[in-house]
């Protein structure tokens, strides 16, 4: 799924009302009404409503699989990948972020995080259990502004 920086993917866009998500998603499979709702779409969605049933926040998970199950952006694989390894690919490419206390933010409206959920043996059979590589779980994206003036 590749994501649109500031905006969102192409079936859900920061600005969209709720029900015209719901009708190109289906319902949420947990948070319906709520201010947070998960889509069970591939890779998973977890939008964030402002009070008028808006979308603030496009969130999308990893989903283990890899190819189109994962989040790209600019021919890079964001999700289920070393952190480390996609903000120097991103980097390489002119992207530029500051780092947050769960990953980093990216000027263009996206941000990378972990929550530590997986760790380096997750992705690297090689690695051992001491590895304190970090583990690229999700992305967030919204305009640059949500991400530092929260």
């Amino acid at each position: 799924m590749e994501i649109i920086p500031g905006l969102g993917v192409d079936v859900v866009k920061i600005g969209d009302p709720r029900s015209q998500v719901e009708e190109r998603t289906g319902p949420p499979y947990h948070g319906p009404g709520g201010l947070r709702a998960v889509y069970t779409t591939a890779p998973m969605l977890v939008i964030t409503y402002a009070e008028d049933e808006t979308v603030e926040l496009v969130e999308i998970h990893y989903s283990g699989e890899g190819g189109d199950t994962e989040a790209h952006y600019d021919g890079v694989q964001l999700t289920h990948r070393f952190l480390d390894d996609v903000v120097a690919d991103l980097h390489a490419r002119g992207h530029t972020s500051t780092p947050s206390d769960i990953g980093h933010d990216f000027h263009a409206g996206f941000s990378v995080w972990s929550m530590h959920s997986l760790w380096a043996p997750d992705l690297d059979p090689e690695a051992d259990e001491h590895d304190e590589r970090t583990v690229s779980e999700g992305v967030s994206v919204a305009p640059y502004a949500y991400f530092v003036e929260r």
